[in-house]
C-alpha cells in the first residue's frame, strides 16, 4: 500500500473503561500500519480513564482526546453516536481515506487495519468491512459472538470514507449498528464481516451487556430491531436462532420482548418506503436462503451492475 491512500482515522466513545482501555491501547500501537489519528471521546469517565488517556497521549502523538461532560451513565446507542460524532466533528474527515468506529473493550490482532484497507483496495464495492468478534466462556476457551456477514460488526465498523459520507453517517438511535449495513446495500455498497482467524477480535464486554444486564441490553436489541423496519416474521427467526446461545433462552426471548414492547408502544420507526422496501426483501432472502447467502445473492448482483 502506499503511503497516499492508507491514511486511516480511528474513533473511539468510550466512559470508565480502566478495565479493558490499556489492551486496545496496546493493540492500536502495535498495528502494522498505524492510524493517521486516533480520536478517543472520553464521554465523561469517573474512574481512571481520563489518566490512561493523557498517558497514552504522551506515548502515542496520533492520539487526540476529546472530553464531554459527564452525563452521569453510561449511554448506549443514541449516547455512543453523540460522542462518535463530537470526536468526528473535531477534525476534518476529508484527511483521511478510511475510517473506524473503534470500541475500547478490544484485543486487536496486529495486522488488523492492515488487512481491512488491503481487502478496501481489492474490491472497490466494498463499503464496511469487520472481522468477528469472540468472548471469553471458561478458561482461556474463546468463542464467537455469532454475528451476521452482512454487515461490519458495531465494536469496529471500519469505513471507506466515500461510503461512510454517501450514507449519512450513523443514525442516532438503538441499532444504527444494523441500519448503516442496509442503506450502504441499499446505496450500491457491500458490507460485510467475515470470520478470518487473523481478524478476530477479542470482545472482553459482551455484545448486548455493556448497561444493567444482558436481559436489558437484548430487550434494547429488540427495540432496535423495531425502530430499523425489521418485520415481525424476521425478528422471531433472529429471537429463536439467539436462543442457542449464551445466554440461552433468555437472550433470544429479551429480543422479542423488546421488539413487542416498543410495537405495543407506537414507537416511531426509521426509514423511508424505499429503504423498508428494501431491508424487507433482504430479510426475506435471508430467511428463506439463509444470511449467508442471501448476502452471496445481493453481493453478486452488485458485482454483475458493475461489470455490466
Amino acid at each position: 500500500m502506499s503511503e497516499s491512500n492508507r491514511r486511516y482515522l480511528l474513533v473511539t466513545p468510550c466512559r470508565n473503561e480502566e478495565d479493558f482501555l490499556q489492551i486496545t491501547i496496546d493493540s492500536i500501537g502495535a498495528q502494522s500500519v498505524l492510524p493517521a489519528c486516533w480520536v478517543i471521546v472520553d464521554d465523561g469517565s469517573t474512574d481512571r480513564t481520563p489518566e490512561m488517556l493523557r498517558a497514552a497521549c504522551e506515548k502515542y502523538p496520533f492520539i487526540k482526546v476529546v472530553d464531554r461532560k459527564d452525563r452521569g451513565k453510561r449511554a448506549v446507542g443514541p449516547g455512543v453516536i453523540q460522542a462518535f460524532n463530537d470526536g468526528l466533528n473535531s477534525i476534518d474527515l476529508n484527511d483521511f481515506d478510511y475510517l473506524c468506529k473503534l470500541d475500547a473493550d478490544l484485543g486487536i490482532p496486529e495486522t488488523y487495519f492492515e488487512n481491512m484497507m488491503l481487502e478496501m483496495e481489492a474490491d472497490p464495492l466494498l463499503g464496511n468491512i469487520s472481522g468477528k468478534t469472540y468472548i471469553k466462556v471458561q478458561g482461556d476457551r474463546w468463542v464467537s459472538e455469532r454475528m451476521g456477514d452482512e454487515n461490519a460488526i458495531g465494536p469496529a465498523k471500519f469505513y471507506r470514507r466515500a461510503c461512510f459520507e454517501q450514507i449519512g453517517g450513523f443514525v442516532a438511535q438503538v441499532c444504527w449498528d444494523g441500519i448503516d449495513g442496509h442503506v450502504c446495500r441499499m446505496m450500491g455498497w457491500k458490507a460485510i464481516s467475515l470470520d478470518v482467524e487473523a481478524w478476530r477480535l477479542k470482545h472482553y464486554r459482551p455484545h448486548g451487556s455493556s448497561q444493567v444486564s444482558i436481559w436489558v441490553g437484548r430487550k434494547r436489541w429488540g427495540l432496535g430491531k423495531f425502530f430499523m423496519g425489521s418485520s415481525l416474521m424476521y425478528v422471531l427467526g433472529v429471537s429463536a436462532y439467539r436462543m442457542a446461545e449464551r445466554p440461552f433462552v433468555i437472550g433470544g426471548l429479551g429480543i422479542l420482548v423488546g421488539y413487542l414492547n416498543a410495537w405495543r408502544g407506537g414507537m416511531k420507526r426509521f426509514g423511508t418506503p424505499e429503504y423498508l422496501k428494501h431491508l424487507h426483501r433482504y430479510e426475506r432472502a435471508s430467511l428463506f436462503f439463509g444470511k449467508r447467502r442471501a448476502l452471496k445473492r445481493f453481493n453478486d448482483r452488485l458485482d454483475a451492475q458493475r461489470a455490466g
